[in-house]
Protein backbone atom coordinates (compact mmCIF):
# COMPACT_ATOMS: atom_id res chain seq x y z
CA UNK A 1 0.00 0.00 0.00
CA UNK A 2 1.31 3.62 -0.64
CA UNK A 3 1.24 6.40 1.89
CA UNK A 4 -2.30 7.12 0.47
CA UNK A 5 -4.05 3.90 1.28
CA UNK A 6 -3.98 3.15 -2.82
CA UNK A 7 -2.48 -0.42 -3.46
CA UNK A 8 0.32 -0.98 -5.70
CA UNK A 9 2.23 -3.89 -8.01
CA UNK A 10 5.93 -2.63 -7.98
CA UNK A 11 8.43 -1.19 -6.05
CA UNK A 12 8.62 1.52 -9.43
CA UNK A 13 4.55 2.50 -8.85
CA UNK A 14 5.58 3.07 -5.06
CA UNK A 15 8.38 5.09 -5.41
CA UNK A 16 6.55 7.11 -8.25
CA UNK A 17 4.00 7.33 -5.81
CA UNK A 18 5.69 9.12 -3.07
CA UNK A 19 7.32 11.38 -5.76
CA UNK A 20 4.85 13.83 -5.73
CA UNK A 21 4.81 14.31 -2.36
CA UNK A 22 8.70 14.20 -1.89
CA UNK A 23 8.75 17.04 -4.33
CA UNK A 24 6.87 19.04 -2.13
CA UNK A 25 8.65 22.04 0.10
CA UNK A 26 7.47 22.82 3.42
CA UNK A 27 7.24 26.04 5.25
CA UNK A 28 8.01 23.58 8.54
CA UNK A 29 8.87 20.06 9.27
CA UNK A 30 8.39 18.44 12.47
CA UNK A 31 9.95 15.20 13.37
CA UNK A 32 8.31 13.64 15.67
CA UNK A 33 4.25 12.87 16.60
CA UNK A 34 4.51 12.67 20.55
CA UNK A 35 3.48 15.62 22.41
CA UNK A 36 5.76 18.17 21.54
CA UNK A 37 5.23 17.09 17.80
CA UNK A 38 1.33 17.41 18.10
CA UNK A 39 1.67 20.55 20.26
CA UNK A 40 3.92 22.40 17.73
CA UNK A 41 1.45 21.47 14.84
CA UNK A 42 -1.90 21.86 16.84
CA UNK A 43 -0.15 25.59 17.51
CA UNK A 44 1.04 26.30 13.99
CA UNK A 45 -2.80 24.83 12.52
CA UNK A 46 -4.46 27.02 15.13
CA UNK A 47 -2.43 30.47 13.77
CA UNK A 48 -3.11 29.80 10.44
CA UNK A 49 0.36 28.08 9.12
CA UNK A 50 -0.67 25.08 7.51
CA UNK A 51 1.86 24.35 5.56
CA UNK A 52 3.73 22.26 7.66
CA UNK A 53 4.62 18.19 7.67
CA UNK A 54 4.86 15.94 10.69
CA UNK A 55 7.28 13.05 9.88
CA UNK A 56 6.59 10.00 12.76
CA UNK A 57 8.66 6.74 12.96
CA UNK A 58 6.04 5.05 14.40
CA UNK A 59 2.59 3.52 12.95
CA UNK A 60 0.73 5.49 15.59
CA UNK A 61 1.27 9.49 17.12
CA UNK A 62 1.36 9.82 20.68
CA UNK A 63 5.14 8.97 21.17
CA UNK A 64 5.52 7.98 25.03
CA UNK A 65 1.47 8.35 25.03
CA UNK A 66 -0.18 4.76 25.09
CA UNK A 67 -3.07 3.36 26.29
CA UNK A 68 -4.73 -0.21 25.32
CA UNK A 69 -7.73 -2.16 26.98
CA UNK A 70 -6.97 -4.96 29.31
CA UNK A 71 -10.24 -6.61 30.77
CA UNK A 72 -12.54 -3.34 31.32
CA UNK A 73 -9.72 -1.43 32.01
CA UNK A 74 -7.50 1.04 29.86
CA UNK A 75 -4.18 1.13 30.91
CA UNK A 76 -1.41 3.62 30.04
CA UNK A 77 2.01 1.30 28.85
CA UNK A 78 3.80 5.14 28.66
CA UNK A 79 2.53 8.61 30.62
CA UNK A 80 0.19 7.73 33.28
CA UNK A 81 -0.73 11.01 35.09
CA UNK A 82 -1.49 14.67 34.55
CA UNK A 83 1.38 15.99 37.45
CA UNK A 84 -0.33 18.97 39.07
CA UNK A 85 -3.68 20.98 37.85
CA UNK A 86 -2.63 24.81 38.77
CA UNK A 87 -0.92 25.96 35.34
CA UNK A 88 -0.75 22.89 33.77
CA UNK A 89 -1.79 23.17 30.00
CA UNK A 90 -2.96 19.16 29.80
CA UNK A 91 -5.33 19.79 32.59
CA UNK A 92 -6.93 22.93 31.07
CA UNK A 93 -7.07 20.84 27.56
CA UNK A 94 -8.62 17.67 29.69
CA UNK A 95 -11.30 20.21 31.36
CA UNK A 96 -11.65 21.93 28.25
CA UNK A 97 -12.35 19.05 25.96
CA UNK A 98 -14.78 17.17 29.05
CA UNK A 99 -11.82 14.53 29.23
CA UNK A 100 -12.18 14.53 33.29
CA UNK A 101 -14.62 14.97 35.79
CA UNK A 102 -14.27 17.78 38.13
CA UNK A 103 -15.11 15.90 41.04
CA UNK A 104 -11.83 13.87 41.49
CA UNK A 105 -12.72 11.72 44.22
CA UNK A 106 -9.51 10.16 45.72
CA UNK A 107 -10.31 6.38 46.00
CA UNK A 108 -8.77 5.54 49.84
CA UNK A 109 -5.42 3.86 49.44
CA UNK A 110 -4.10 1.82 51.92
CA UNK A 111 -0.54 0.60 51.52
CA UNK A 112 0.73 -2.57 53.22
CA UNK A 113 4.63 -3.50 53.47
CA UNK A 114 6.10 -7.03 54.06
CA UNK A 115 8.90 -8.51 54.49
CA UNK A 116 10.78 -11.54 52.49
CA UNK A 117 9.14 -13.98 55.17
CA UNK A 118 5.79 -12.63 54.62
CA UNK A 119 5.55 -10.20 57.76
CA UNK A 120 3.71 -6.97 57.72
CA UNK A 121 5.22 -3.92 59.28
CA UNK A 122 2.95 -2.36 61.61
CA UNK A 123 1.21 0.83 59.67
CA UNK A 124 2.69 3.94 62.08
CA UNK A 125 6.99 2.85 61.42
CA UNK A 126 5.67 2.83 57.49
CA UNK A 127 4.03 6.08 58.35
CA UNK A 128 7.02 7.07 60.51
CA UNK A 129 9.90 6.47 57.88
CA UNK A 130 7.93 7.83 54.91
CA UNK A 131 7.52 11.07 56.63
CA UNK A 132 11.30 11.46 57.41
CA UNK A 133 11.75 10.20 54.09
CA UNK A 134 10.12 12.98 52.29
CA UNK A 135 11.94 15.15 54.86
CA UNK A 136 14.97 14.30 53.79
CA UNK A 137 13.85 15.06 50.03
CA UNK A 138 13.03 18.02 50.64
CA UNK A 139 15.86 18.82 52.04
CA UNK A 140 17.62 18.15 48.93
CA UNK A 141 15.58 19.91 47.18
CA UNK A 142 16.86 23.50 49.39
CA UNK A 143 20.41 23.13 47.81
CA UNK A 144 18.88 24.31 44.59
CA UNK A 145 15.92 26.71 45.47
CA UNK A 146 18.33 28.04 48.76
CA UNK A 147 21.70 28.20 46.96
CA UNK A 148 23.28 26.12 50.06
CA UNK A 149 26.66 24.35 49.84
CA UNK A 150 25.86 20.33 50.53
CA UNK A 151 28.65 18.59 52.38
CA UNK A 152 31.83 18.06 51.38
CA UNK A 153 32.17 14.84 49.04
CA UNK A 154 28.05 14.45 48.52
CA UNK A 155 27.48 14.81 45.01
CA UNK A 156 24.05 12.76 44.38
CA UNK A 157 20.42 12.82 46.07
CA UNK A 158 21.16 9.49 46.85
CA UNK A 159 24.50 9.81 48.68
CA UNK A 160 22.47 12.36 50.43
CA UNK A 161 19.52 10.62 51.75
CA UNK A 162 22.15 7.56 52.61
CA UNK A 163 23.60 10.14 55.11
CA UNK A 164 20.47 11.14 56.61
CA UNK A 165 19.40 7.45 56.92
CA UNK A 166 22.55 7.10 58.41
CA UNK A 167 22.13 9.55 61.10
CA UNK A 168 18.47 9.24 61.73
CA UNK A 169 18.70 5.25 62.89
CA UNK A 170 21.65 6.17 65.02
CA UNK A 171 18.88 7.01 66.92
CA UNK A 172 17.30 3.79 66.97
CA UNK A 173 18.67 1.26 69.52
CA UNK A 174 17.41 -1.86 68.64
CA UNK A 175 19.05 -3.64 66.14
CA UNK A 176 15.73 -5.36 64.83
CA UNK A 177 13.95 -2.12 64.56
CA UNK A 178 17.04 -0.09 62.92
CA UNK A 179 17.10 -3.49 60.48
CA UNK A 180 13.13 -2.57 59.52
CA UNK A 181 13.02 0.92 59.21
CA UNK A 182 16.38 0.65 56.81
CA UNK A 183 14.64 -2.04 54.69
CA UNK A 184 11.17 0.58 54.25
CA UNK A 185 14.08 3.63 53.43
CA UNK A 186 15.71 1.66 50.76
CA UNK A 187 12.26 0.45 49.24
CA UNK A 188 11.07 4.23 48.91
CA UNK A 189 14.67 5.28 47.10
CA UNK A 190 13.77 2.32 44.30
CA UNK A 191 10.30 4.10 43.96
CA UNK A 192 12.33 7.79 43.82
CA UNK A 193 14.27 6.07 40.97
CA UNK A 194 11.06 5.11 39.32
CA UNK A 195 10.26 8.77 39.82
CA UNK A 196 12.98 10.41 38.38
CA UNK A 197 13.61 8.22 35.82
CA UNK A 198 17.25 6.51 36.68
CA UNK A 199 18.94 3.37 37.56
CA UNK A 200 20.17 4.48 41.17
CA UNK A 201 19.54 7.80 43.35
CA UNK A 202 23.47 8.27 43.18
CA UNK A 203 22.95 9.08 39.88
CA UNK A 204 20.88 12.38 40.38
CA UNK A 205 22.89 15.60 40.79
CA UNK A 206 21.97 16.64 44.29
CA UNK A 207 22.47 20.58 43.56
CA UNK A 208 19.75 20.06 40.26
CA UNK A 209 16.89 18.23 42.41
CA UNK A 210 14.90 21.36 43.09
CA UNK A 211 15.06 22.48 39.55
CA UNK A 212 12.42 20.29 38.49
CA UNK A 213 8.84 22.78 39.29
CA UNK A 214 5.90 20.64 40.79
CA UNK A 215 2.46 21.86 40.06
CA UNK A 216 -0.01 21.89 42.98
CA UNK A 217 -3.02 19.90 42.82
CA UNK A 218 -1.59 16.27 42.62
CA UNK A 219 -1.65 13.63 40.17
CA UNK A 220 -4.70 13.39 37.86
CA UNK A 221 -5.49 10.06 35.42
CA UNK A 222 -8.02 10.49 32.49
CA UNK A 223 -10.86 8.08 32.84
CA UNK A 224 -10.67 7.37 29.09
CA UNK A 225 -6.67 6.90 29.45
CA UNK A 226 -3.72 9.40 28.61
CA UNK A 227 -4.22 8.58 24.93
CA UNK A 228 -7.75 10.62 24.74
CA UNK A 229 -6.11 13.70 24.95
CA UNK A 230 -4.12 13.11 21.59
CA UNK A 231 -7.95 13.76 20.08
CA UNK A 232 -8.32 17.17 20.39
CA UNK A 233 -4.88 17.84 19.01
CA UNK A 234 -5.19 16.06 16.02
CA UNK A 235 -8.41 17.09 15.37
CA UNK A 236 -7.00 20.42 14.24
CA UNK A 237 -4.46 18.66 12.02
CA UNK A 238 -5.31 17.78 8.24
CA UNK A 239 -4.90 14.08 7.85
CA UNK A 240 -1.94 14.50 5.13
CA UNK A 241 0.28 16.48 7.41
CA UNK A 242 1.03 13.45 9.02
CA UNK A 243 3.25 10.87 7.61
CA UNK A 244 3.16 7.63 9.89
CA UNK A 245 5.86 4.87 9.58
CA UNK A 246 8.35 7.18 7.92
CA UNK A 247 11.63 7.44 10.39
CA UNK A 248 14.07 10.12 9.85
CA UNK A 249 17.91 9.07 8.42
CA UNK A 250 19.57 12.13 8.36
CA UNK A 251 18.68 16.10 8.84
CA UNK A 252 20.95 18.23 6.29
CA UNK A 253 20.70 21.35 7.45
CA UNK A 254 22.67 24.66 5.68
CA UNK A 255 25.14 26.19 7.46
CA UNK A 256 27.64 29.45 6.12
CA UNK A 257 31.05 27.81 7.35
CA UNK A 258 31.84 31.82 7.93
CA UNK A 259 34.63 32.08 10.70
CA UNK A 260 32.80 34.72 13.09
CA UNK A 261 33.00 35.98 16.39
CA UNK A 262 30.25 35.38 18.97
CA UNK A 263 30.73 33.49 21.97
CA UNK A 264 31.42 30.50 23.37
CA UNK A 265 28.48 28.86 21.67
CA UNK A 266 29.62 29.77 17.67
CA UNK A 267 33.68 28.84 18.88
CA UNK A 268 31.72 25.68 19.52
CA UNK A 269 29.68 25.53 16.70
CA UNK A 270 32.98 26.23 14.43
CA UNK A 271 35.08 23.75 16.20
CA UNK A 272 32.39 21.19 14.55
CA UNK A 273 32.97 21.75 10.71
CA UNK A 274 34.40 18.82 9.79
CA UNK A 275 37.75 18.26 8.53
CA UNK A 276 37.15 17.74 4.78
CA UNK A 277 35.12 21.11 4.81
CA UNK A 278 37.69 22.63 6.20
CA UNK A 279 39.98 21.51 3.12
CA UNK A 280 37.95 21.69 0.53
CA UNK A 281 36.43 25.59 2.68
CA UNK A 282 36.90 28.65 0.23
CA UNK A 283 35.00 31.16 2.21
CA UNK A 284 32.01 31.79 0.40
CA UNK A 285 30.84 28.26 -0.20
CA UNK A 286 28.32 26.27 2.17
CA UNK A 287 30.55 23.56 4.16
CA UNK A 288 27.44 21.17 2.77
CA UNK A 289 29.47 19.76 0.48
CA UNK A 290 28.70 16.25 -1.42
CA UNK A 291 31.60 14.99 0.32
CA UNK A 292 30.43 15.66 4.12
CA UNK A 293 26.84 14.18 3.18
CA UNK A 294 27.90 10.75 1.68
CA UNK A 295 31.18 9.82 3.48
CA UNK A 296 29.32 10.25 6.35
CA UNK A 297 28.44 6.29 7.05
CA UNK A 298 24.72 5.58 7.16
CA UNK A 299 25.21 1.99 8.42
CA UNK A 300 24.81 0.72 12.11
CA UNK A 301 28.56 0.77 13.99
CA UNK A 302 30.34 2.61 11.26
CA UNK A 303 29.57 0.05 8.53
CA UNK A 304 30.37 0.24 4.74
CA UNK A 305 27.01 2.35 3.11
CA UNK A 306 25.07 -0.36 1.01
CA UNK A 307 24.65 0.98 -2.63
CA UNK A 308 20.92 2.02 -1.99
CA UNK A 309 22.41 4.29 1.07
CA UNK A 310 25.40 5.92 -0.91
CA UNK A 311 22.76 6.76 -4.04
CA UNK A 312 20.04 8.29 -1.15
CA UNK A 313 22.94 10.18 0.20
CA UNK A 314 23.89 11.60 -3.27
CA UNK A 315 20.69 12.37 -3.98
CA UNK A 316 20.09 14.26 -0.57
CA UNK A 317 23.67 16.16 -1.17
CA UNK A 318 22.47 17.09 -4.94
CA UNK A 319 19.08 18.41 -3.32
CA UNK A 320 20.83 20.81 -0.81
CA UNK A 321 22.87 22.37 -3.30
CA UNK A 322 19.75 22.83 -6.01
CA UNK A 323 17.47 23.70 -3.04
CA UNK A 324 16.78 27.09 -1.89
CA UNK A 325 15.56 25.57 1.44
CA UNK A 326 17.45 25.64 4.90
CA UNK A 327 16.77 22.16 5.62
CA UNK A 328 16.80 18.74 3.24
CA UNK A 329 15.38 16.11 5.43
CA UNK A 330 15.78 12.73 4.39
CA UNK A 331 14.01 9.35 5.72
CA UNK A 332 14.94 6.09 5.69
CA UNK A 333 12.03 5.15 3.11
CA UNK A 334 14.22 7.05 0.47
CA UNK A 335 12.02 10.25 1.01
CA UNK A 336 13.68 13.50 1.11
CA UNK A 337 11.60 17.04 1.87
CA UNK A 338 12.72 20.34 1.85
CA UNK A 339 11.76 22.79 4.32
CA UNK A 340 12.42 26.56 5.98
CA UNK A 341 12.78 25.34 9.18
CA UNK A 342 12.66 21.77 10.98
CA UNK A 343 11.34 21.09 15.15
CA UNK A 344 13.16 18.17 16.20
CA UNK A 345 11.33 16.45 18.96
CA UNK A 346 13.18 13.10 19.15
CA UNK A 347 13.71 11.79 22.74
CA UNK A 348 16.75 12.42 24.08
CA UNK A 349 17.39 8.42 24.28
CA UNK A 350 17.01 8.59 20.29
CA UNK A 351 19.37 11.99 20.52
CA UNK A 352 22.35 10.49 22.40
CA UNK A 353 22.43 7.38 19.86
CA UNK A 354 22.15 8.73 16.59
CA UNK A 355 23.26 12.99 17.06
CA UNK A 356 26.04 12.44 15.60
CA UNK A 357 25.06 10.95 12.55
CA UNK A 358 21.71 12.28 12.18
CA UNK A 359 22.45 16.25 11.35
CA UNK A 360 25.30 16.74 8.53
CA UNK A 361 26.78 19.03 9.55
CA UNK A 362 27.22 17.90 12.65
CA UNK A 363 25.72 19.44 15.91
CA UNK A 364 27.95 21.94 17.79
CA UNK A 365 30.21 20.33 20.33
CA UNK A 366 28.02 21.86 23.09
CA UNK A 367 24.86 20.59 22.24
CA UNK A 368 26.57 16.93 21.86
CA UNK A 369 28.66 17.59 25.27
CA UNK A 370 24.87 18.35 26.63
CA UNK A 371 22.99 15.34 24.79
CA UNK A 372 25.86 13.30 26.73
CA UNK A 373 25.45 14.64 30.02
CA UNK A 374 21.54 14.46 30.94
CA UNK A 375 20.73 10.74 31.53
CA UNK A 376 17.98 9.16 30.15
CA UNK A 377 16.76 5.63 32.15
CA UNK A 378 14.47 2.96 31.61
CA UNK A 379 11.50 2.95 33.72
CA UNK A 380 9.41 -0.08 32.75
CA UNK A 381 5.37 -1.33 34.11
CA UNK A 382 4.10 -4.79 34.88
CA UNK A 383 0.79 -5.47 34.41
CA UNK A 384 -0.55 -8.92 35.77
CA UNK A 385 -4.77 -9.57 34.84
CA UNK A 386 -6.64 -12.11 37.12
CA UNK A 387 -9.90 -13.81 36.68
CA UNK A 388 -11.04 -13.14 40.29
CA UNK A 389 -10.09 -10.54 43.06
CA UNK A 390 -7.18 -12.34 45.56
CA UNK A 391 -6.00 -9.21 47.28
CA UNK A 392 -7.69 -7.99 50.53
CA UNK A 393 -10.44 -5.38 49.54
CA UNK A 394 -9.34 -2.35 51.55
CA UNK A 395 -5.49 -3.02 50.36
CA UNK A 396 -4.66 -0.83 47.63
CA UNK A 397 -0.57 -1.83 47.65
CA UNK A 398 2.17 -3.89 48.75
CA UNK A 399 5.09 -2.91 49.59
CA UNK A 400 8.28 -5.52 49.23
CA UNK A 401 10.93 -4.64 51.38
CA UNK A 402 13.68 -6.62 49.53
CA UNK A 403 16.95 -7.54 52.10
CA UNK A 404 19.96 -5.82 50.72
CA UNK A 405 22.04 -7.74 48.20
CA UNK A 406 25.85 -8.36 48.60
CA UNK A 407 26.63 -6.72 45.57
CA UNK A 408 24.67 -3.39 46.82
CA UNK A 409 26.08 -3.40 49.95
CA UNK A 410 29.99 -3.59 48.72
CA UNK A 411 29.06 -1.30 46.04
CA UNK A 412 29.70 -3.53 43.02
CA UNK A 413 26.14 -2.89 41.35
CA UNK A 414 27.42 -0.08 39.04
CA UNK A 415 29.01 -2.51 35.86
CA UNK A 416 32.14 -3.47 37.08
CA UNK A 417 33.70 -2.89 33.73
CA UNK A 418 36.32 -5.58 34.30
CA UNK A 419 33.35 -8.30 35.53
CA UNK A 420 30.42 -7.77 32.80
CA UNK A 421 29.68 -11.70 32.93
CA UNK A 422 29.08 -11.48 36.80
CA UNK A 423 27.11 -8.43 36.39
CA UNK A 424 25.35 -10.40 33.98
CA UNK A 425 25.24 -13.05 36.16
CA UNK A 426 23.50 -10.76 39.27
CA UNK A 427 21.18 -9.12 37.09
CA UNK A 428 20.02 -12.45 36.04
CA UNK A 429 19.51 -13.39 39.57
CA UNK A 430 18.39 -10.50 41.30
CA UNK A 431 16.68 -8.51 38.28
CA UNK A 432 12.69 -8.93 40.12
CA UNK A 433 14.23 -7.04 43.46
CA UNK A 434 13.85 -3.68 41.68
CA UNK A 435 10.15 -4.17 41.70
CA UNK A 436 9.65 -2.14 44.91
CA UNK A 437 5.78 -2.30 44.96
CA UNK A 438 2.99 -4.10 43.55
CA UNK A 439 -0.57 -1.46 43.25
CA UNK A 440 -4.12 -2.33 42.45
CA UNK A 441 -5.53 -0.93 39.10
CA UNK A 442 -8.76 -2.39 39.88
CA UNK A 443 -9.56 -5.63 41.91
CA UNK A 444 -8.31 -7.82 39.44
CA UNK A 445 -5.18 -6.07 37.92
CA UNK A 446 -2.19 -5.02 39.70
CA UNK A 447 0.69 -3.10 38.30
CA UNK A 448 4.47 -3.50 39.36
CA UNK A 449 6.97 -0.98 38.23
CA UNK A 450 10.65 -1.57 37.72
CA UNK A 451 13.99 1.00 37.01
CA UNK A 452 17.33 1.06 35.62
CA UNK A 453 19.74 -1.85 34.51
CA UNK A 454 16.88 -4.46 36.08
CA UNK A 455 14.10 -2.53 33.98
CA UNK A 456 16.57 -3.12 30.86
CA UNK A 457 16.78 -7.11 31.66
CA UNK A 458 13.61 -7.68 32.10
CA UNK A 459 12.61 -6.13 28.53
CA UNK A 460 14.85 -9.43 27.22
CA UNK A 461 12.59 -12.03 29.20
CA UNK A 462 9.84 -13.33 27.65
CA UNK A 463 5.84 -11.98 29.50
CA UNK A 464 5.53 -15.51 30.96
CA UNK A 465 8.81 -15.53 32.83
CA UNK A 466 8.26 -12.29 34.17
CA UNK A 467 4.49 -13.54 35.43
CA UNK A 468 6.20 -16.76 36.59
CA UNK A 469 8.36 -14.55 38.84
CA UNK A 470 5.67 -12.08 40.14
CA UNK A 471 3.50 -15.23 41.50
CA UNK A 472 6.53 -16.35 43.27
CA UNK A 473 6.93 -12.61 44.57
CA UNK A 474 3.15 -11.73 45.54
CA UNK A 475 3.30 -15.58 46.96
CA UNK A 476 6.06 -15.26 49.49
CA UNK A 477 5.31 -11.64 50.53
CA UNK A 478 1.81 -12.64 51.03
CA UNK A 479 2.77 -15.89 52.81
CA UNK A 480 -0.05 -17.03 50.96
CA UNK A 481 0.73 -20.35 48.32
CA UNK A 482 -2.43 -20.26 46.85
CA UNK A 483 -2.13 -16.73 44.69
CA UNK A 484 -3.15 -17.50 41.28
CA UNK A 485 -0.78 -17.12 38.34
CA UNK A 486 -2.66 -14.38 36.23
CA UNK A 487 -4.55 -14.70 32.98
CA UNK A 488 -2.45 -11.90 30.94
CA UNK A 489 1.01 -9.73 31.60
CA UNK A 490 2.18 -6.85 29.69
CA UNK A 491 5.38 -5.55 30.27
CA UNK A 492 6.62 -2.11 28.58
CA UNK A 493 9.89 -2.21 26.66
CA UNK A 494 11.09 1.63 26.95
CA UNK A 495 14.51 0.91 26.42
CA UNK A 496 13.92 -1.46 23.41
CA UNK A 497 11.38 0.77 21.67
CA UNK A 498 13.77 2.08 18.83
CA UNK A 499 11.96 5.24 18.93
CA UNK A 500 12.06 6.18 22.71
CA UNK A 501 15.34 4.07 23.43
CA UNK A 502 14.39 4.91 27.37
CA UNK A 503 11.93 6.72 29.31
CA UNK A 504 12.46 10.27 30.68
CA UNK A 505 14.98 12.89 31.05
CA UNK A 506 16.58 13.67 34.78
CA UNK A 507 19.25 15.63 35.46
CA UNK A 508 22.73 13.26 36.20
CA UNK A 509 25.50 13.87 38.69
CA UNK A 510 27.83 16.86 37.09
CA UNK A 511 25.21 17.71 34.55
CA UNK A 512 22.83 20.79 35.72
CA UNK A 513 19.60 22.90 34.02
CA UNK A 514 22.32 24.72 31.35
CA UNK A 515 22.35 21.10 29.62
CA UNK A 516 18.74 21.08 29.22
CA UNK A 517 19.01 24.71 27.52
CA UNK A 518 22.01 23.72 25.59
CA UNK A 519 19.80 21.39 23.50
CA UNK A 520 16.78 23.63 23.34
CA UNK A 521 19.02 26.06 21.88
CA UNK A 522 17.77 26.56 17.73
CA UNK A 523 20.08 26.57 15.40
CA UNK A 524 20.75 29.32 12.38
CA UNK A 525 22.04 28.69 8.73
CA UNK A 526 23.71 32.49 9.51
CA UNK A 527 24.29 35.07 11.65
CA UNK A 528 21.61 37.19 9.70
CA UNK A 529 19.02 34.75 9.88
CA UNK A 530 15.78 35.85 11.34
CA UNK A 531 13.98 32.52 12.26
CA UNK A 532 16.39 29.53 13.35
CA UNK A 533 16.72 26.87 11.10
CA UNK A 534 16.87 24.10 13.05
CA UNK A 535 14.67 23.62 16.40
CA UNK A 536 14.69 21.38 19.24
CA UNK A 537 11.55 20.36 21.48
CA UNK A 538 10.10 17.69 23.96
CA UNK A 539 9.97 17.15 27.88
CA UNK A 540 14.13 16.98 27.54
CA UNK A 541 14.24 21.13 26.25
CA UNK A 542 12.13 22.32 29.17
CA UNK A 543 14.40 23.59 32.48
CA UNK A 544 11.18 23.24 34.66
CA UNK A 545 9.33 21.25 33.39
CA UNK A 546 11.56 17.91 31.95
CA UNK A 547 10.51 13.92 32.16
CA UNK A 548 6.45 15.73 32.07
CA UNK A 549 3.80 15.36 29.33
CA UNK A 550 3.04 19.27 29.72
CA UNK A 551 6.59 19.76 29.53
CA UNK A 552 6.94 18.45 26.34
CA UNK A 553 3.63 19.87 25.15
CA UNK A 554 5.02 23.98 26.24
CA UNK A 555 8.46 23.25 24.46
CA UNK A 556 6.41 22.24 21.31
CA UNK A 557 3.86 25.71 21.35
CA UNK A 558 7.18 27.60 22.41
CA UNK A 559 8.92 26.35 18.88
CA UNK A 560 6.21 27.20 16.69
CA UNK A 561 5.68 30.53 18.64
CA UNK A 562 9.03 31.60 17.57
CA UNK A 563 8.55 30.81 13.95
CA UNK A 564 4.88 32.65 14.20
CA UNK A 565 6.33 35.54 15.68
CA UNK A 566 7.13 38.79 13.49
CA UNK A 567 10.94 39.15 13.21
CA UNK A 568 11.91 40.66 15.75
CA UNK A 569 15.31 40.27 18.01
CA UNK A 570 15.27 36.43 19.34
CA UNK A 571 15.91 37.54 23.12
CA UNK A 572 12.44 38.60 23.27
CA UNK A 573 10.38 36.09 21.63
CA UNK A 574 12.45 33.39 23.81
CA UNK A 575 11.30 35.04 27.34
CA UNK A 576 7.53 35.88 26.32
CA UNK A 577 5.31 32.68 26.10
CA UNK A 578 2.75 34.54 24.78
CA UNK A 579 -0.45 32.18 25.38
CA UNK A 580 -4.12 32.25 27.15
CA UNK A 581 -2.64 30.22 29.54
CA UNK A 582 -1.98 33.26 31.98
CA UNK A 583 -2.05 30.88 34.62
CA UNK A 584 0.46 28.98 33.57
CA UNK A 585 2.35 31.88 34.24
CA UNK A 586 1.70 32.15 37.57
CA UNK A 587 2.42 28.52 37.87
CA UNK A 588 6.13 29.06 37.12
CA UNK A 589 6.47 32.13 38.82
CA UNK A 590 9.45 30.96 41.64
CA UNK A 591 9.86 35.12 43.11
Amino acid sequence: MSEDGTATTSTDQTAETMSSKEKRKHKVIIVGAGMAGLSSANHLAKNGCTDFLILEGRNRVGGRIVSIDMGSQKIELGANWIHGVLGNPMFELAMQHGLISIINIPKPHKVVAATEDGKQVPFQILQEIYEAYVCFLRRCEEYFLCQYLPPPDIHSVGEHINLEVELYLDGVDCAKEKHLRKLIFDCLLKRETCITGCHSMDEIDLLELGSYTELQGGNIVLPSGYSSILKPLCDNLPNENIVLSCPVRRIHWKRKATRRAGGAAAAAAAATILEEDEEEDDGNESDDSDRTVTEVPVGAGGAEPTQEERRAGEEAARRIKSSTANVVVECENGAIYEADHVICTLPLGVLKEQAETLFVPALPQYKVESIDSLLFGTVDKIFLEYDRPFLNATISEIMLLWEQQQEEIDGEGQQPTDGRERDGQWLKDNWYKKIYSFSKVSDTLLLGWISGREAEYMETLSHEIVAERCTDILRQFLKDPFVPKPKRCVCTSWRKQPFSRGSYTAIAVGASQDDIDNIAQPLYSSPHQSKPSVMFAGEHTHANFYSTVHGAYLSGRTAAQILLTPDSPQEIVMESDSSDLSSWIQGIALD
